[in-house]
Parts: C-alpha cells; structure tokens; sequence
C-alpha cells in the first residue's frame, strides 16, 4: 500500500524543535498530515500502532570506513551499507582509507559507481584525503578532487606536517568544502594504547596522555584563527579538549565537533577485560573525560556524534589488547546504546540525541535537512527503544564482528518502514 499512517507515535523533529505524541500520514513517503486522531480508509492503508514508538529523521554518520576497496574480506560496499540501514542512518560518509586511497578523482568516480550500482535507498557521500596516500607529506589535487563530487576532505588520521596543514588551509578557503581533522600528536602517544590515569596504571597497559590530542587541537586552533578556514574537529576523546573548544568557540571561531559513540557510552573502566574491540584511535577516555564529552554534547559545544564503524576480521582482532589494530563497528547498534545509556538515564533529551545525529551533522556538511511537516518527504525512521536484540555474528549485517558487545541483549531496534 502507497499509504501509511503511524498512530500515537513519539514524533522527534529535531529542525523545527518538536517532541510530540501524535499521528502521522504518510502517501508514497510524503507527509500528507500531522494531527490526533486521523481517520483514513483502513482497506487503502497500511497502519501502524506507533505507541511507544519514536519516529525521526533519518541518522547521518558523519565519518565511517568501508572495507571496499581493498579490504572486502572487513567489509563490502553492500555489507556497510545494509548495517547502516538497519541501525536507522539515511547517509553515511565513507572516509578515504581504502585501498586504492580515495586521492584521485579517478578513485573517487569508480566508487561512486559501484556505490550508485548498488541502487540503495540509503545516502553515501565520500570523503576527498588531503595528502596523497594519507601520508601528510604532500597534499593532493585538492581542486580537481573538490569538483569530483566529494562531500569534503579528511586525511581520516592526523596530519602533523603542520607547513603542509597551513598551506591545506589557506588553498581550501574559497572552496567552502568541509575539512575534518583529527587531533592527535602521534609522537606524545609514543606506545601508548590506552588512555594514560589510574586505569592505565592498574590495568598495566601503556598510557596515552591527553596531551596527544589537546596539544594538536590548541595548535590547529591556532591555525584555523590565523587562516579562517572553518574546520571540523573529529574524535574529540579528552575533558580537555572541550574545554579548548568551548574557548575557541567563545572567540568565534569556525570550528565544529564531534566525538563518537563509544567515547560516550564507555571509559577506561571497560578495559578491565583486556577485550581488543575496546582497542580505539583515539582510546577510550577516564570517566572525567566520558562526562564532560556528555556534558559537551548537552551544551552545544560538541555538535555531532559519529559512528567512526570499522570493521577488522575474527584474525585481525584476536591478539592482546596492545597489538589489535584500532576500530570498532557499531552502525547497527549505536542508536539503542546511545538511547540506553543517555536518554534513559536523563543524562540528555530524545530531541537532543536526535539532533546530534541528524540535523547536526547535515549541518556540518553543509546540507539543510527537510523538517518533518505536511507537504515534505524527509527521510524517516521508526525505533523502538524497548524491543530487544542479541548481538550475535548472525544477526549482523556487517561482515565483521569486532564489537565488546557481542553477545549481549541489548534494548532498541530499527523498525523499517
């Protein structure tokens, strides 16, 4: 049937600022009414009982990796993109560390048809690198590239030529394209593998100081407030480097934020297990670090949260907690934990989780995001935060299973529409 109508339902729409209970009408996906009580022909309408159900805009992830191409035996094109779906995300951006690296517009072309090939109904833009090979010792055909149909650029690692990163910078002013950086000062990091605290100390791992990530922020931020470029801030791990960015915003720099899902459901605490999934780039934050990125979030000074998903094979993964490569998926389940974890527990508001993974980073990409009222047809979502599912290698979409959640039951499911 052409028609929907979802009665009762939670209706979140973070664009024009409304948490309401009502019904909702939808005709081959555009909204032919918002009200109570709607009545229609039941013969000609497909209806769903929406109570207890909260219906959204469409996730956007602002940075994931696919293993295509190159590394399919992690994660094909089709696999990324049917997790996407089933965790709630109408838009994934895929971040330039394949292999072939996305530095060419020739790369970039052939998986735009591969990803256009899939006819998917789902969003897939893709990150341009800004130095050749991710190297940061020599920047790209930025200009070709920017024409090439990409949605920005990334190195997706740190970029610590910073003779290099100034030039960047200065050639991407007038482009008015994104360009998201990660802070990360990888000769501060040294061995470390974790974040350095008292965990650290106890768990016997190597410490990585927060000064690896804030002393890179202060110096981008330095960058950004002699050039001008707007640049995004990714990964933000450390209670610091809010507190640099909330400085920076204040002085009205154009910076944005994010950090990702795992750095606000988890901290150093969760590594008692040695589990090699909580293995991450940035690591996970001390406890101080995990409640001030909530706090950042609450208040605006983070404005998205990323998925950062990657997929590592069963082999890559089964090694100690030190030599596991960095990388965890999450696409699917990270609506449910974020849910779980902040909005259950008060610690945010629906309507702010929603903006933060939606209108946030269509903003950030320079997108404008449709409200949800009569006459649009805006991507939408239907979840419901009390069904539960088992994360088991079964009942995943992506090819791999790199997640300390695996076999647990959590709470919350994506219902399609």
């Amino acid at each position: 049937m052409s028609k929907l109508l979802i009665k009762k339902v939670r209706l979140l729409d973070p664009v024009n600022h409304t948490d309401q209970i009502t019904d909702i009408l939808l005709e081959n996906q555009l909204i032919k009414a918002i009200e109570n009580n709607i009545e229609v022909n039941e013969t000609e309408t497909n209806i769903i009982d929406g109570e207890g159900l909260i219906l959204g805009p469409g996730l956007i992830d602002l940075y994931s990796h696919s293993g295509e191409p190159g590394f399919e035996e992690r994660e094909t094109l089709d696999s990324l993109l049917t997790a996407a779906q089933a965790g709630g995300f109408s838009q994934i951006n895929i971040l330039p560390d394949t292999n072939p690296t996305l530095d060419q517009a020739a790369a970039i072309t052939f998986l735009q048809h591969k990803i256009a090939n899939l006819s998917r109904k789902i969003r897939v833009n893709i990150w341009g690198a800004l130095t050749v090979n991710l190297e940061g010792e020599k920047m790209t055909e930025l200009a070709e590239l920017a024409h090439s149909g990409i949605v920005g650029f990334s190195d997706s690692k740190s970029l610590e030529n910073l003779a290099l990163l100034r030039r960047i910078l200065e050639y991407l002013k007038p482009f008015n394209k994104p360009v998201a950086l990660f802070p990360n000062n990888r000769k501060l990091r040294g061995s470390g593998v974790m974040r350095e605290g008292i965990n650290s100390i106890a768990f016997g791992l190597p410490g990585n100081p927060a000064l690896t990530e804030t002393t890179a922020i202060a110096t981008i931020l330095e960058l950004v407030a002699a050039i001008g470029t707007p640049v995004h801030l990714m990964r933000i791990s450390t209670a610091r480097g809010v507190e640099l960015i909330a400085e920076a915003k204040a002085k009205g720099l154009p910076v944005s934020a994010s950090t990702t899902w795992l750095h606000l459901i988890a901290n150093t605490g969760a590594i008692a297990n040695y589990d090699p999934n909580l293995r991450l780039e940035p690591p996970l934050g001390n406890p101080e670090d995990q409640q001030a990125l909530i706090q950042g979030i609450k208040e605006g000074v983070i404005e998205a949260i990323a998925i950062d998903h990657q997929g590592f094979t069963y082999e890559e993964k089964t090694v100690s907690f030190g030599e596991a490569p960095a990388g965890a998926i999450g696409l699917e389940f990270a609506l449910s934990l974020l849910w779980e974890n902040l909005v259950e527990k008060g610690l945010i508001s629906p309507l702010k989780l929603w903006q933060v993974l939606s209108q946030n980073p269509a903003q950030i990409l320079l997108q404008e995001m449709p409200s949800i009222a009569v006459g649009n047809s805006p991507d939408l979502v239907l979840f419901n935060p009390n069904e539960s599912q088992k994360v088991t290698p079964k009942n995943l979409n992506s090819l791999c299973y790199n997640t300390h959640l695996l076999g647990s039951e959590i709470k919350g499911k994506i219902i399609r529409l």
